[in-house]
């Protein structure tokens, strides 16, 4: 439903009816193009949100536009302007040119601002014509988040001309303040160890709200970029919504990171979240889906006393700038601003040409439609890259007698991105541009030393984002969304089973749940079972290696290589090398096991076609397209 007019009534004499509106994780998309495909889109780009805030802001005069962090890395624009051309002090960041003529009013920083590192960061920032906060990333730790020197300004007060339902003029004082995952110095630890620190979400908020209350602040909105997580503060949170939304003074929140939208049914009946009102724990949240799919709304009605102002009522809710067809086709509600196509139009030109270097070939289809329930071709092509690199690399050291393997996730398998969100290469030439959409991150390679009880613990982490399937049970959903594809990972040069049946070790945040469950079996390497003290190298990345210590049944892994060459650059030399992905690795592989009787049900890309599909020992159904553009799979065991 959208709320042109989102109260019953109108504001009187003293009330203000004040909308915050909310982008968040726009991850450089400015213009409605998919790079990786080479062509326009409907579901995505700055540019063609700018059409709905520009229709928000006409609806209520009293708006403010916030951004919510993750908007320097994610798009082959974004790595253009990081790799290729390279950013100087002076220059203008596409991104914040974009930024700057919708006019903003703040914005946060989210992880993803410093997978290029601190000095890409502040010459990107410089040049932005409104204020950055964020309040957990310090320089220097103090005895309380009080007396932290943090990186950027903590918060700041905004002070706005408002008008009342009579006409009437009021100055108005919102404070900003922003927070991230404090995870973020574990994902970027090259980048910021020793340089930056970071502070717990719900702990710097709790003390640094009343600072800003006592500073003047009449409302405080909090831009989190943080998910939606469990309800208990835990120290460290990664989506700590819930507990923050608890936080004495907080006015609004604005969440991000997680790449949903909120308020939605996928959040209904969870408790303290009222999807209806758009509230968490009463306060009122927004939460505006990625790449510019939505923008948040929060409607606030203000009431002035004696002393200061209350909020009244609120709403929130969100809007899309694309509609799904009933064939899983988008097409696009609101037309693309000019001016903010115009910010970025050298930028989209250039990036396009960078994108289109030719590196290879493929003889094969390279799509992740099944990565997630099947051995794919487009996630090992990446492992057998980097292990060739890994095993030139230590040839004639001490570690060259040991067996190198590849590990590589499907970077793109729908998701909480949606449905588009897959790769899905055409046989025949490839350009710079594949390589990109075979290797979405920034990461940079890494080698590790570890054991055969460390690569069972390793896979029966990625296992977890299997639900549990029961045996002749039809229809089970199959995937747990809350785990991301981006942590499934496959090795390549071992073979191994995953019992769908058999009870998860791990939950899809990482924990340790069940010490006595063991989904994988028949872990082997050249037909020979993997002993727990057999060793191994192991090709990963630097966003990983930090990930695997947190896995209470591994011991941490020994790094034996580290290199500040990106994993994507290692897959382009491999092609530009003449290799090609049409391999079997000697019918080393993984597969998918369901119990006999049983059948689950997959969601999967809408251009998928069914017929001809594979999945080892899976006959696969089609179940049409769901309401969200996914196509529906029905998996059962069997041979087709």
């Amino acid at each position: 439903m959208f709320h042109a007019k989102a109260f019953p009534a109108a504001a009187m004499a003293d009330q203000v009816h004040l909308r915050i509106l909310e982008t968040t994780d726009l991850h450089v998309h400015i213009l409605p193009f998919d790079y990786f495909k080479n062509r326009p889109t409907p579901t995505l780009g700055l540019a063609r949100t700018a059409g709905l805030i520009e229709t928000l802001r006409a609806e209520v005069p009293n708006t403010l536009l916030f951004d919510n962090g993750d908007y320097l890395q994610g798009s082959p624009m974004g790595d253009y302007m990081a790799f290729a051309r390279g950013l100087r002090p002076g220059d203008l960041h596409p991104m914040i040119a974009a930024m700057n003529r919708l006019g903003y009013d703040a914005a946060t920083l989210g992880n993803h601002e410093f997978n290029f590192g601190l000095d890409f960061l502040k010459n990107a920032l410089a040049r932005a014509a409104f204020p950055v906060v964020s309040a957990n990333v310090v320089t220097a730790l103090g005895t309380d988040p009080g007396t932290d020197r943090t990186l950027l300004p903590p918060w700041t007060i905004l002070e706005r001309r408002v008008q009342d339902g009579v006409g009437r003029m009021h100055v108005l004082r919102v404070g900003v303040i922003g927070l991230l995952p404090p995870q973020t110095g574990i994902w970027d630890h090259d980048h910021l160890e020793g340089r930056v620190f970071f502070r717990d979400i719900v702990e710097t908020a709790a003390a640094l709200i009343p600072a800003m209350r006592q500073a003047g602040a009449d409302l405080v909105v909090a831009l989190a970029h943080s998910g939606i997580g469990e309800s208990d503060a835990v120290p460290g949170m990664e989506n700590a919504a819930i507990p923050l939304a608890r936080v004495p003074g907080l006015d609004a929140l604005l969440m991000g990171h997680a790449h949903q939208v909120f308020p939605s049914a996928a959040f209904a009946g969870l408790a303290g979240v009222d999807v209806a009102r758009g509230t968490i724990e009463g306060t009122p949240s927004v939460m505006a889906g990625c790449y510019g799919s939505h923008v948040g709304v929060i409607d606030l009605m203000l009431l002035r006393d004696a002393s200061r102002w209350h909020v009244t009522a609120s709403v929130a809710h969100t809007r899309p700038i694309a509609a799904t067809r009933r064939n899983g086709t988008f097409v696009a509600r609101v037309k693309s601003r000019p001016d903010v196509i115009s910010a970025a139009a050298k930028a989209h030109d250039a990036t396009r040409r960078y994108m289109a270097r030719p590196v290879g070939v493929t003889p094969v289809r390279l799509s992740t439609h099944l990565a997630l329930v099947s051995d794919c071709a487009a996630v090992r092509v990446v492992a057998r890259a980097t292990a060739d690199h890994v095993r030139r690399v230590l040839a004639g050291g001490p570690h060259a007698h040991l067996p190198v393997l590849g590990v590589a996730s499907p970077f793109k398998a729908g998701g909480r991105s949606g449905p588009l969100n897959y790769t899905d290469i055409a046989a025949g030439p490839l350009a710079l541009r594949h390589m990109a959409d075979l290797y979405v991150f920034p990461n940079q390679l890494r080698a590790l030393h570890v054991t055969g009880a460390d690569l069972a613990e390793w896979l029966e982490r990625s296992a977890a984002i299997y639900r549990h399937v029961a045996p002749d049970v039809a229809d089970q959903p199959l995937i747990d969304p809350g785990f991301p594809s981006y942590n499934f990972d496959m090795i390549a040069g071992v073979s191994y089973v995953i019992d769908a049946s058999a009870a998860a070790r791990y939950d899809a945040r990482g924990i340790l749940i069940d010490p006595c469950a063991r989904r994988v079996r028949g872990l082997s390497r050249a037909g020979i079972p993997v002993a727990p003290h057999d060793e191994f190298i192991v090709a990963t990345n630097s966003y990983r290696q930090s990930a695997l210590r947190a896995l209470p049944g591994a011991a941490e892994p020994r790094l034996v290589h580290a290199s500040g060459q990106m994993g994507r650059d290692v897959l382009t030399d491999w092609f530009i090398a003449g290799h090609s992905p049409a391999f079997t690795d000697g019918g080393e592989a993984w597969r998918l096991d369901l119990p006999q009787g049983a059948s689950v049900t997959f969601d999967t890309s809408p251009r998928l076609r069914v017929e001809g599909a594979g999945a080892a020992g899976m006959v696969l159904a089609d179940l049409g397209i769901t309401t969200t553009g996914f196509r529906r799979v029905r998996l059962s065991a069997g041979k087709p």
